[in-house]
C-alpha cells in the first residue's frame, strides 16, 4: 500500500491524473532560487524555451546569458562566474551538456569544486521522435564517476521543482536530468525531497521485493507495486532521486527486509543507479537483483510510451522483473 509518510497525491493511479514535463519544474525552481538569492545566474545553449530556462529569463533578464551554440564556453563561462561568487545554472539537452562538454565540466568545475548546476534536458529514451541523437541514456554514468558531483533524477515536476531550488544552495556542482514529455505529477508540496534521502513511496507488512527507482519511471514502479499487490505479491517502492551521493542506509535496509531489489531507470543499464545500487550490496549485504533500464542499445524515433514499451520499461516489465528476482531468492 502507498505509504502515508510520503504524503503522495490522491489521484495517484486515477486516469486523470496530471501530467506536466519535469523540465517545467525545472524552470519554476530556477526562478524560485533567483527571487531568494541574487547571485543566482542562468545561462544556455541557444535551448532557453526548451529547457524552461525562459522562466528565469523573464523575471531576471539581467541575470541571464544566452551563450549560443557553444556547450563547451557554456560550461567554462559558468565556472568562472562561480569562483567569483555567483550561483550558475547552465542548461542544454543532455545530449550536449554534459554530453558534448564532459571534460569542461570535469576540468573547470568538478575539479575546482566549484557550484555550479548542469541542468541535463531531455534525458531518457521519452525524448521520442528526437531519435538516438537526442536521448541521452549515458548521462548518470558520465556524471556518477566525476569527483564531487551530486546527481539527481527527479520524480516528477514538482520534485523537479524543489531539487533545482535545493540544489542552489548546497555549495556543490550538481546535476540534474530531467525529461522533455508530460509524465504525472504523483508528488505534492507535503512529499519529503531531500538530496541525498532515498524516500518509500509504498511499503508492505512482508514485502518479498524491493523496486529502487528514480526519475518519472517512479511512476511504473508504483503502478508495478499495485498489481502485484493483486496477484498477492507484497513489495515497496523506494524514490532514489539522488543517484550520488546515493542513500546507501536505505538500500542496505530495503535489502535486508525483502531479500531482493529491482532497479529501475530510464538510462542504460551499465552504470547508472542500478550500478549504484549493486556496488553499496556488494559491499554491505549481497541479494539477488534485476534491472530495468536500457539493454546495452541506442533509442530511435517512435513515440515516447512506444519506445517505453519496446525497450521494457514499463510496469509490466517491473512486474515480470519482480517474479523472476523473487524466484531467485527462493530458490
Amino acid at each position: 500500500m502507498l505509504n502515508p509518510q510520503a504524503k503522495l497525491s490522491n489521484k495517484i493511479f486515477s486516469q486523470d491524473i496530471e501530467q506536466v514535463p519535469t523540465r517545467n519544474g525545472y524552470g519554476e525552481g530556477l526562478v524560485e532560487a533567483g527571487e531568494k538569492d541574487e547571485r543566482v545566474v542562468a545561462l544556455c545553449a541557444d535551448l532557453t524555451e526548451s529547457t524552461r530556462t525562459e522562466y528565469f529569463k523573464k523575471e531576471f533578464p539581467d541575470r541571464f546569458i544566452e551563450v549560443g551554440v557553444a556547450e563547451q564556453a557554456l560550461a567554462t563561462i559558468a565556472a568562472g562566474m562561480a569562483n567569483y561568487g555567483k550561483i550558475p545554472f547552465i542548461s542544454s539537452y543532455a545530449a550536449f551538456s554534459p554530453g558534448r562538454n564532459w571534460e569542461q565540466i570535469r576540468t573547470t568545475i568538478a575539479l575546482n569544486n566549484v557550484p555550479v548546476k548542469i541542468a541535463g534536458a531531455h534525458a531518457g529514451i521519452s525524448v521520442g521522435p528526437d531519435g538516438a541523437t537526442h536521448q541521452q541514456l549515458e548521462d548518470i554514468a558520465l556524471m556518477r564517476a566525476m569527483p564531487n558531483m551530486i546527481v539527481i533524477a527527479p520524480c516528477d515536476a514538482i520534485e523537479t521543482r524543489k531539487a533545482t531550488y535545493e540544489a542552489a544552495f548546497n555549495g556543490k556542482p550538481t546535476y540534474i536530468r530531467f525529461a522533455r514529455e508530460k509524465t504525472p505529477v504523483f508528488t505534492t508540496e507535503k512529499t519529503p525531497f531531500k538530496i541525498g534521502k532515498a524516500e518509500t513511496f509504498w511499503e508492505s507488512k512482508n514485502s518479498q521485493v524491493a523496486i529502487i527507482a528514480c526519475g518519472p519511471l517512479v511512476y511504473e514502479a508504483l503502478l508495478s507495486a499495485k498489481e502485484l499487490e493483486e496477484t498477492g505479491i507484497e513489495s515497496e517502492v523506494i524514490n532514489c532521486h539522488t543517484i550520488k551521493p546515493i542513500d546507501e542506509k536505505a538500500i542496505i535496509s530495503a535489502a535486508r527486509r525483502c531479500g531482493a531489489i529491482v532497479s529501475v531507470e530510464e538510462h542504460q543499464i551499465s552504470e547508472g543507479l542500478g550500478s549504484a545500487i549493486a556496488e553499496v550490496l556488494t559491499r554491505n549485504y549481497p541479494v539477488p537483483m534485476e534491472y530495468i533500464g536500457m539493454p546495452n542499445s541506442f533509442g530511435e524515433s517512435g513515440e515516447p510510451d512506444e519506445l517505453l514499451e519496446k525497450y521494457k520499461m514499463k510496469s509490466k516489465n517491473i512486474v515480470e522483473a519482480c517474479k523472476k528476482v523473487i524466484k531467485r531468492k527462493n530458490s
